[in-house]
């Protein structure tokens, strides 16, 4: 305990926010209105629901404490809708259902009827394909009367063939780095993510980078010094955010997470070449 109570010190006693932002994963560690604050005075920028996990009721009680949180702060905490995709659930995960003939279930179209009556600020499409995937998930927004910028996830070899076109039709992009694991070689990660950025930056576009960012700490009240780099490398290589997954929806230590993810970032920046920085 008096770890935790020095490292949220720390964290608090340079208020200096980082430019880059964080996304953090709201779920079952962090759902009371307690943690959220200090979520969110520990510098949480936007806040991510990932549908595959828990009920609509569950995540209506985490847009109503994400929301109470950020007008007791002052501050507007962004919420993005993860829809779920084609994913099938095995004993030690997920991965895409190779079966589906697209990136929108039906499945996902419930849930995009319930962001768009309770307040969401972005929708995320998981396993986007091609351009067509947000096409026809802008055209299923538009019948409902959702008007909100899409991020497209990459997750797919086949969204790598086709990166260009799936960065021109998204208002933002996500580089899910676990799903790519499981569709191209775990070496090629790094420069696959460098490239993502690269042309995200060009395109004026959000680029955010996620997945096992800070794994560790779902467990620990510190990071790996592996982590550590991992983070700073993706805000030296132009991320416009960053995102914590399993870290904080599940994790012992989601404030903690938080609070370091910050000083990773702002320590990052103070090295970085000055350049634009894209927010959500």
């Amino acid at each position: 305990m008096a770890l935790r109570a020095e490292l949220l010190k720390m964290s608090l006693i340079n208020m200096e926010r980082s430019q880059a932002q964080i996304v953090a994963t709201i779920g079952p560690a962090t759902r009371e209105l307690s943690v959220m604050r200090e979520l969110v005075k520990n510098q949480m920028d936007v806040a991510r629901l990932n549908f595959f996990w828990g009920t609509l009721e569950e995540q209506l009680s985490y847009i109503n404490v994400i929301k109470e949180a950020a007008k007791e702060a002052g501050r507007n905490i962004p919420i993005i809708a993860d829809l779920a995709g084609p994913r099938v659930q095995e004993e030690h995960g997920h991965e895409f259902d190779a079966g589906s003939a697209g990136a929108l279930t039906e499945k996902d179209l419930r849930d995009l009827d319930f962001a768009g009556k309770n307040g969401v600020d972005y929708i995320s499409l998981s396993y986007v394909g091609n351009a067509e995937d947000l096409k026809l998930l802008r055209g299923e927004m538009r019948v409902r009367g959702i008007e909100k910028p899409i991020i497209a996830k990459i997750e797919r070899k086949k969204a790598l063939d086709n990166i260009a076109e799936i960065i021109a039709e998204a208002d933002a992009v996500m580089i899910g780095r676990g799903d790519l694991g499981n569709e191209v070689p775990l070496q090629e990660i790094p420069y696959i993510e460098q490239d993502i950025i690269r042309r995200a930056n060009t395109a004026g576009k959000p680029v955010i980078t996620a997945t096992q960012m800070m794994v560790s700490m779902v467990d620990s009240p510190v990071p790996t010094r592996a982590e550590v780099t991992d983070v700073t490398y993706a805000i030296l290589s132009g991320s416009d955010a960053v995102m914590l997954s399993e870290e904080t929806a599940r994790g012992r230590y989601p404030v903690e997470t938080v609070a370091m993810m910050e000083k990773i970032i702002l320590e990052a920046e103070k090295h970085a070449a000055k350049r634009d920085i894209h927010p959500l």
